[in-house]
């Protein structure tokens, strides 16, 4: 994957609330699209092995959740956190992670993931077919930047993170602001 690559088109089964439906579980299917989330839109999409998981749920995601402010006085839209997890998972994630500012998005077959050729084995660990963890800024579906972990292989030893953080994200994008003021 690479800046200026167009997102793969994929359908999304997500669960969203109706309030209509009351009860416990005041939720509905709703298939969305690729371009139902990018279309039009500057982006943040990152992308980790899953749900609950130590890095996703300690650092990188709630780095997001705290930078929002400073991500959309960079010119960002809107800021998604993808998983090879279904959404039930991801919206218990993104209630016991207390979400206001990201949304997540559910990718339950891997088929986008797959398709960003970032599908990989994690089975060392009990986890199935994971995304490997990425980040990117996605311009009305167009790669803008790419921000990939290094080691993408099938069972890696390690988790690592660092390149996809919202830190470093964040410092690319005021570079980039800073390269075009100049």
């Amino acid at each position: 994957m690479k800046a200026g690559v167009q997102l793969p088109d994929v359908t999304f089964h997500t669960r969203v609330r109706d309030e209509s439906i009351g009860g416990d579980n005041p939720f509905r299917w709703e298939d969305k699209t690729t371009a139902d989330y990018f279309a039009g839109k500057r982006v943040v999409l990152f992308s980790l092995p899953g749900a609950f998981t130590p890095t996703c749920s300690t650092y990188q995601l709630p780095g997001f959740e705290k930078g929002y402010g400073d991500f959309t006085a960079e010119g960002i839209d809107a800021i998604y956190c993808m998983s090879v997890n279904d959404s039930f998972v991801m919206n218990a994630w993104a209630r016991a992670q207390e979400l206001e500012n990201v949304d997540v998005i559910p990718d339950g077959s891997g088929e986008f993931t797959r398709k960003m050729g970032m599908l990989v084995a994690k089975d060392n660990l009990g986890f199935g077919n994971r995304s490997w963890r990425y980040a990117a800024i996605v311009d009305n579906g167009v790669v803008e930047a790419w921000f990939e972990e290094p080691g993408l292989s099938d069972n890696h030893g390690e988790d690592p993170y660092g390149v996809s953080s919202p830190e470093n994200l964040l410092k690319h994008l005021k570079a980039a602001k800073a390269e075009v003021a100049a």
